[in-house]
């Protein structure tokens, strides 16, 4: 069961989010891997229990993973979840020898592991993980991003999007030309100030915030009360973030 937090924290906006990512490899030496691990784990608990039953087994996945760290992290989820039963099926919305390193180093143990590599969306599925892009949007989708957002949509099948759907600028709340519209989203760390607009309600779906072990302390450059932060994830690592 899934805690809803009863008080919501505050949200933060990229350029913060961009620092935050920076003082966690700099300063505190929790690199990139180690919070990718926390995030991939915490989105395939979460599809597994609102979205596969909480039974994994011979449930079909989708995962959609873009060149950089939000395609890393679904990539993780993606071995967890086969590694619990699931039929996973990976696209990517970039060739392979473009995906920067760490999600290429991810991509590379999943193929160890057998993953069903595919070009375009399955027609079936139980479930659509987005990772295709993340707090970096620049302008709409194009390419392959922009087919495979349009293609998610199109489906009947709910989509989970890793820290915000695919499209969706997460300091103003404006959804791009296209923007993948969610069930779900797990956002990673602290909420981000776009999630909560009325225009972006309708692409995020109901909201989870996910503990990537950024230590309180270091929102204290912002100004924030260590002491509230330090309570969000005391149940759990996922919290469900209150409408």
């Amino acid at each position: 069961m899934i805690p809803t937090l009863k008080q919501n924290p505050p949200g933060i906006t990229t350029p913060q989010m961009i620092e935050v990512d920076r003082l966690m490899t700099k300063e505190y030496q929790i690199d990139l891997p180690r919070m990718m691990e926390n995030a991939g784990l915490n989105l395939a608990l979460l599809a597994k229990e609102v979205f596969l039953d909480s039974n994994a087994q011979d449930k079909k996945v989708v995962v959609l993973a873009g060149p950089g760290g939000n395609g890393g992290g679904v990539m993780v989820a993606a071995r967890r979840l086969m590694n619990w039963g699931v039929n996973v099926s990976l696209v990517l919305s970039t060739e392979i020898e473009k995906l920067t390193p760490v999600p290429a180093k991810q991509f590379e143990i999943l193929g160890k592991i057998g993953i069903e590599l595919c070009e375009d969306i399955p027609s079936k599925a139980d479930l659509i993980i987005d990772g295709v892009i993340g707090y970096s949007i620049k302008g709409n989708p194009r390419g392959k991003a922009k087919v495979m957002i349009e293609a998610a949509n199109a489906s009947s099948v709910p989509v989970l999007s890793l820290d915000t759907p695919s499209g969706l600028d997460l300091t103003t709340g404006t959804p791009a030309e296209p923007c993948i519209r969610a069930a779900a989203t797990l956002t990673l760390a602290m909420p981000k100030q776009g999630l909560f607009t009325t225009a972006a309600k309708s692409y995020v779906g109901d909201l989870y915030l996910a503990d990537i072990s950024v230590p309180p302390q270091l929102y204290g450059v912002f100004g924030m009360d260590i002491k509230e932060i330090r309570k969000i994830f005391s149940e759990s690592t996922i919290v469900k973030i209150k409408e």
